[in-house]
């Protein structure tokens, strides 16, 4: 090569090569310092492609296994709750059969009702009050899990789930409050009559055109038509807050309430504990349940769940019965949230080995290969350091013009 002073092609290449190493042992720092084989898509962008979407499994996975975790822990609340439930059913097993026993007086009856009113009352609270992060537990909501692996191909159509449904006396069978509706074929006429009420506990309704302005205990103003008529006797029943405006209210209202007005047809329930063995009749002004002077309607009557109390040997014995129903839907119920417990678990040790394959799979994309990167930066240490030399050397190799010139 001639020896030229316009050019220093020797201090150009050692510059080009030496920008190659710098660049190298900067990519081998930066995949040192993350521990990644890929930091940007310059690296590998088909790799990164693949190494996203299994990192968008992994999220997925990982949170599918928190939401079974979690529903498992909804269901064991459930268990739990349902399980002091049993407790108390074997306890009422117990004053059932006390009570089914002859020779007890009425104290003593009524002693052990007590104590089995309680039971179904504490029943009552369990159902209400067992809440999970805030959330009632038992209701027709399923207690759901929904688990995926974030792609369209591996999700779901439905979640994996548990309808426990709710949890009160009257749902397990140990008896509540009867009910009754009452159906308006037409409209009423005035001086039409509703009796409700046990016996002995009537309370006789009259439907007028005109209130009077004073007195008229039961008097119920006339609606344009059957359906108003109704939420007037609603409104009486309940002694609403139209009081005094659409009817006078009785002195004292009967043990039973009315509970919703759909149409002509109104809807009523016995107060528990108003009225032993909580029945109610519904008569109507001329005994012809069909008809009220010749208005038209009609009553259908549910009588109160057996097992409603232990007042009387038979109705312990109805209860005894009702008792042992009950402990067996309860049993069923548990089972059911073990098969969902046990269900959600074997989800979750499937979701964990499938996260953990998924991660093995990305980890080999974008892992970086320490040992292979150690010998890199050793490499391009030295090379760096040649390169520095090399320069310097190239640049003072024109130095030896000035020879000539001497």
């Amino acid at each position: 090569m001639a020896l030229s002073i316009l050019n220093n092609i020797p201090s150009l290449m050692a510059q080009n090569e030496l920008s190659i190493t710098n660049s190298n042992l900067q990519k081998t720092l930066f995949q040192l310092a993350s521990g990644s084989r890929i930091n940007s898509g310059a690296d590998d962008a088909a790799g990164m492609a693949i190494a996203n979407g299994l990192q968008a499994n992994i999220m997925a996975l990982q949170q599918s296994s928190i939401n079974a975790n979690n529903a498992v822990g909804n269901l064991q609340v459930a268990d739990g709750a349902e399980g002091q439930v049993t407790n108390l059913l074997d306890r009422a097993v117990t004053l059932a059969t006390e009570a089914s026993n002859s020779g007890l007086t009425t104290g003593q009856a009524q002693a052990l009702d007590t104590e089995y009113t309680a039971i179904k009352n504490e029943i009552n609270q369990i159902g209400a009050n067992t809440t999970f992060n805030g959330t009632a537990v038992f209701t027709s909501t399923p207690v759901a899990a929904f688990m995926s692996d974030g792609t369209a191909a591996g999700t779901p159509t439905t979640p994996i789930s548990v309808t426990l449904g709710a949890l009160t006396a009257t749902s397990i069978g140990l008896g509540g409050v009867a009910t009754g509706t009452l159906s308006a074929i037409s409209n009423f006429s005035n001086n039409d009559t509703i009796t409700v009420g046990p016996t002995g506990q009537q309370t006789t309704y009259t439907f007028v055109t005109t209130l009077p302005g004073v007195g008229g205990a039961g008097d119920v103003l006339l609606g344009a038509n059957a359906a108003a008529s109704l939420q007037h006797l609603y409104e009486a029943i309940n002694s609403g807050a139209n009081a005094g405006t659409d009817y006078i209210a009785t002195a004292s209202a009967p043990p039973v309430t009315a509970t919703a007005v759909t149409g002509s047809t109104l809807t009523l329930a016995a107060t528990e504990g108003g009225v032993a063995g909580n029945s109610i009749d519904v008569l109507s002004s001329d005994a012809a349940v069909a008809t009220w002077n010749g208005a038209g309607g009609s009553s259908t009557l549910s009588g109160g769940s057996a097992g409603a109390d232990l007042l009387s040997t038979a109705s312990a014995q109805s209860a005894l019965t009702s008792i042992t129903n009950a402990i067996a839907q309860v049993a069923a119920t548990r089972g059911a949230i073990g098969a969902g417990i046990n269900r959600l678990q074997a989800a979750v040790n499937v979701t964990n080995v499938q996260l953990q394959n998924i991660t093995s799979s990305e980890d080999s994309i974008t892992a970086a290969d320490i040992p292979s990167l150690v010998a890199n930066l050793n490499k391009y240490n030295i090379l760096e350091q040649t390169g520095i030399s090399a320069l310097a050397q190239a640049n003072t190799n024109q130095q030896a013009v000035l020879k000539l010139l001497q």
